[in-house]
């Protein structure tokens, strides 16, 4: 046998002894486990629970080595424990805990299971113990591993959640009377935030029965040639809806912005604010809107 065969052939046995050795010090381990503050401050509870999902990731442990597969992240065995490592670390992140720390709390359940592997293997010669010891230190970095990959992703998904939230949250759509609804839009304007104007827009129109819907940009400081297409194409999908979109607010730089890139606003109803919006829509309803009474000249 060369020696990276005899090399191999023992890696294979020391990962062997490993799961062996983590299934039949399954419940010890555990129990010790569910101590540990990565799953003691999750699964607050019942200790029961957390003895149960800390069998849960012994067994992953325990099937990744069987498989030889110590050094694989992507290793089948952890596949039936990662939602469940996922909602730990996103738990431990909402804390305020960095992935460092969350990694440094997966590192502390190393030291129980060594404890244990190394009293299943007392009376082996001790090169079996130190290879035995050495694969599980790669498994149990490989579980950090794990851990870090499944934060990571559950906080790019926390983010985009909240991302997509505080969107619709600054895109509020308002009744302003029976069969008027208004956008009014505040800041810069990207293609994503325009997508939910126009989601938020037409759920509305539907909703209320809006024969009218205002959008109103006073409070957005200019506008590329693609948000400007966004806008139109909420108008168009307004008018599909069976709604009269009215665009108020254009500021003198959006105005010329417009102008420049050569869009065409020609079948586009705009108006000066909101007030004369609301009047335009108001009129087109049938209420009467009457004018502001001028104030008293002084004598």
């Amino acid at each position: 046998m060369r020696v990276s065969e005899q090399q191999n052939a023992d890696e294979w046995s020391s990962a062997t002894r490993v799961g062996e050795a983590l299934r039949r010090r399954r419940e010890q381990i555990a129990q010790r486990w569910a101590d540990a503050q990565l799953f003691r401050t999750v699964f607050t509870v019942s200790r029961d629970e957390a003895v149960e999902a800390c069998r849960a990731v012994l067994d992953a442990l325990a099937d990744v080595a069987d498989a030889g597969a110590t050094e694989d992240v992507d290793a089948p065995g952890f596949q039936a424990v990662r939602e469940q490592l996922a909602r730990m670390s996103a738990s431990r992140a909402r804390t305020g805990l960095n992935p460092a720390q969350i990694a440094a709390e997966v590192a502390a359940l190393r030291s129980p299971a060594v404890e244990h592997l190394s009293a299943e293997l007392d009376r082996e010669p001790d090169a079996v113990v130190h290879g035995a010891l050495l694969e599980l230190t790669v498994l149990m970095g490989t579980l950090r591993l794990v851990v870090m990959e499944t934060a990571l992703t559950e906080g790019h998904e926390l983010i985009s959640r909240q991302r997509q939230q505080l969107l619709e949250i600054a895109t509020p759509v308002i009744k302003l009377w029976d069969g008027v609804v208004a956008v009014p839009l505040i800041g810069t304007l990207d293609s994503a935030r325009s997508q939910v104007v126009m989601e938020s827009l037409l759920e509305a129109i539907v909703a209320q029965q809006a024969r009218y819907a205002i959008l109103d940009i006073t409070g957005v400081p200019t506008v590329d040639s693609l948000v400007a297409q966004h806008l139109m194409k909420t108008v168009a999908a307004a008018r599909l809806m069976g709604a009269e979109c009215v665009v108020s607010g254009v500021r003198p730089a959006i105005a010329q912005t417009i102008v420049h890139l050569g869009i065409d606003l020609g079948g586009v109803v705009t108006r000066a604010s909101l007030a004369d919006a609301l009047a335009f829509a108001l009129r087109g309803l049938g209420a009467g809107v009457a004018a502001s009474p001028q104030p008293a000249a002084q004598r």
